[in-house]
């Protein structure tokens, strides 16, 4: 077994007839997803996608994977291919187009017009785009690439088969086998098996849901329980749901016609995706049912639905702003219904936890996951990943998308089946399938890349963890100014605090004892004034730490005068 922290080098060239396989994001967190395949020198990119940041990434808007390894040998890249339209697969699309704006897209329908969006937001010039449908055939470069219908919580998603001459490799992308979907798309069993009688070398598959047993619950499920909801609530309901999930928007529309309600749109995300969804026939809008939001008051509370974004409690969604009673136009009263129509991401909880207290704590009504059925997952669960190996049969699996925990539950499911190799990896790490054999191989620097309004990647992760200091620990700034003829302490310290008490007698017991350290290293014969702040830092940190348990970020600065 591969162990996922080996201490691994770079990876030396890589062997003729071989394909290497480089996941840049996406193995070891839900985001990001982003793997390069190289064969005879020509790469082909499968998804490109962001992470949201969590608590600990204050001021942090998005997380790209780390072009890096790959940015010199762009002009390589055949091209980038977009399993389907989740944010977590193409929202790093256009900054990748910026380091070269010219790389072919290839992807279904809706997930291209969903980029397209993205990229007019972006005011990028359209590259060269390839429309795919299950069943279809395209070759770049030595890459030929078949695709696979898979059923998802976005319409239009496909698996992607890769044939070089190293072998067959099968990625499922994002995927479940709902046998009810609704719109009746359901994953190509068929094709997989015949893709395992063929003979498939490499299968990176979903782990996301590897740990859950049994079987995804059909979204089905959920139009019943919906409608129960419409039929207890005598207010106004809000369903707050992924800006992308036009099935879960379509069981709400057809809940509200049922029971007599018009329906508006609120965010920005659910507007633009919802009106290409309904442009391009996957999304059915019954005539009539539809308002402007601001319209959406005229009507009596017990006849208005709103569809939100904010589901994962992200600050400026929102549902989040009606949780803190700020939104523009939407306050909440007493015995609304807000249902919360998704999963909790991993690292989302604490801010969903906060906006479902906020919305109670305004008297709503909230209904989540965690009390009734109103949300079921994208992703195959264990006994659906047990039934791909079975008929798949591949020599080699290598899973991808997911927590390391969810990529180990995934492995022992392969194994389980008989699968004789199996490579765990993590971003950055190289795997070579050479010979029939997938093996790590060494390892490439990848990290974090921190998109700040319009910075790009300047933040590091030391300027992260002075920020999570600064949020967590507070801020200190020491100003000495110090005789540079007498070597005496002749203004200050003059202390200035953030996150400490307000008074300023919070910091005279430290006054006297930084003059004094000051005055024993001038007399000891130091005068150089990163040694005098160096002196400073020590001593207020130790007093601080003593007297208010805490580790703040300090900032000393000793005046020659």
């Amino acid at each position: 077994m591969s162990h996922p922290h080996l201490d691994l080098s770079a990876p030396a060239p890589l062997p003729a007839g071989g394909l290497r396989v480089i996941p840049l994001g996406g193995l070891g967190e839900v985001g990001r997803n982003m793997t390069v395949f190289e064969y005879d020198g020509r790469l082909l990119i499968v998804d490109c996608g962001v992470l949201f940041p969590e608590d600990h990434h204050p001021g942090v808007d998005l997380i790209l994977p780390d072009f890096d390894p790959i940015r010199d040998r762009l002009d390589a890249v055949e091209a980038l291919v977009l399993t389907h339209g989740h944010e977590d697969h193409i929202g790093a699309t256009p900054y990748l187009l910026r380091e070269r704006g010219d790389i072919p897209l290839v992807g279904s329908r809706l997930t291209l017009a969903l980029l397209g969006s993205k990229l007019r937001e972006h005011r990028l010039k359209e590259t060269a785009q390839y429309e795919v449908a299950e069943g279809q055939t395209i070759t770049f470069g030595p890459f030929v690439l078949e695709f696979v219908a898979v059923n998802h919580s976005i319409p239009d998603a496909l698996a992607v088969v890769i044939r070089t001459g190293a072998g067959v490799v099968l990625h499922t992308g994002d995927f479940k086998m709902d046998q009810l979907p609704l719109d009746g798309r359901i994953t190509d069993l068929n094709e997989f098996a015949r893709l395992g009688d063929e003979g498939v070398d490499l299968f990176l598959t979903d782990s996301t849901n590897a740990e859950v047993p049994g079987f995804t619950t059909s979204e089905k499920e959920i139009g019943p329980v919906l409608d129960r909801v419409f039929a207890k609530s005598e207010q106004r309901i809000i369903v707050a749901c992924f800006a992308s999930h036009m099935h879960r928007v379509q069981q709400v529309l057809d809940a509200a016609v049922a029971h007599g309600r018009k329906v508006a749109y609120v965010g920005r995300s659910m507007v633009r995706n919802m009106a290409i969804a309904q442009d391009l026939g996957y999304l059915t809008v019954p005539p009539g049912v539809m308002v402007e939001a601001k319209e959406l008051a005229d009507h009596p509370p017990h006849k208005q639905v709103l569809i939100s974004t904010g589901s994962q409690g992200e600050p400026l969604a929102a549902l989040s702003r009606m949780s803190q009673n700020n939104h523009h136009f939407v306050h909440l009263e007493p015995g609304d219904t807000v249902v919360l129509a998704s999963s909790l991401i991993p690292g989302n909880e604490n801010a969903v936890y906060r906006v479902i207290n906020g919305l109670s704590r305004l008297g709503a009504n909230v209904v989540h996951k965690g009390n009734s059925l109103v949300h079921v997952s994208g992703h195959a669960s264990a006994g659906e990943l047990l039934y791909c190996y079975n008929i798949v049969k591949p020599r080699n699996v290598m899973p991808v998308h997911g927590e390391v925990r969810h990529m180990r539950a995934n492995a022992d499911l392969a194994r389980a089946t008989g699968v004789q190799n199996v490579v765990l990896a993590e971003d950055g790490v190289v795997v070579d399938l050479v010979d029939g054999v997938a093996k790590i191989v060494g390892k490439v620097d990848v990290g974090y890349v921190f998109v700040d309004g319009t910075t790009i990647g300047d933040i590091s992760e030391a300027s992260m963890k002075d920020r999570r200091i600064l949020g967590e620990e507070g801020f200190l700034s020491v100003i000495v100014v110090v005789d540079s003829v007498t070597g005496k302490v002749v203004s200050g310290p003059e202390i200035h605090a953030r996150g400490f008490a307000e008074e300023e007698a919070t910091f005279d017991d430290i006054k006297g004892p930084i003059i004094e350290a000051l005055n024993a290293s001038i007399a000891d014969g130091a005068t150089d004034s990163y040694q005098l702040q160096q002196v400073v830092r020590r001593v207020v940190g130790r007093w601080v730490n003593r007297a208010h348990r805490r580790r703040p970020m300090i900032i000393p600065v000793v005046i020659e005068a």
